[in-house]
């Protein structure tokens, strides 16, 4: 598991860095996506979930979700095109869950995606995304999550 400044990031999963979304691959070919412990960190906690509907077509690099925390409100943006097959019910009644286990309970979406093989290497394996946010970090200022993040 790469750790950039105190931000835990799996190597199992696929990264959209710039958006701070993570993406797992899952067997039936759909896709799972979260916020990563950079995007909790930096939002703070969550206050309200509120994702598109299942059966909502959701376009490449626009929301599939309104996230809210105290200090801010926005989407969580997916790298990839498809449909909303299924919402994290539990995050919608406790958001927190995003801040406590970004990368279990706190899912977002899974989404059933239109042009995966297109997507997939446009993402950042996990075993590589280091680098990746370390530099993106630096661009916005973010000094680090706090130790457990």
């Amino acid at each position: 598991m790469a750790v950039v400044r105190g931000c835990h990031l799996p190597d199992d999963l696929l990264y959209d860095v710039g958006n701070h979304i993570w993406f797992k691959e899952l067997d039936d070919g759909n896709v799972k996506l979260g916020m990563t412990t950079v995007a909790t960190a930096m939002a703070g906690q969550l206050v309200a979930f509120t994702p598109k509907k299942v059966g909502r077509d959701v376009q490449a690099g626009k929301s599939c979700a309104t996230v809210e925390s105290g200090k801010w409100v926005g989407p969580a943006k997916s790298a990839a095109a498809g449909v909303i097959i299924e919402i994290n019910d539990a995050l919608v009644g406790a958001p927190t869950l995003a801040n406590q286990d970004p990368y279990g309970a706190g899912w977002l979406v899974i989404l059933k995606p239109a042009d995966w093989a297109a997507v997939r290497p446009t993402l950042v394996p996990g075993a590589q995304v280091a680098a990746a946010y370390e530099a993106k970090m630096n661009a916005d200022g973010f000094a680090g999550c706090a130790p457990g993040g």
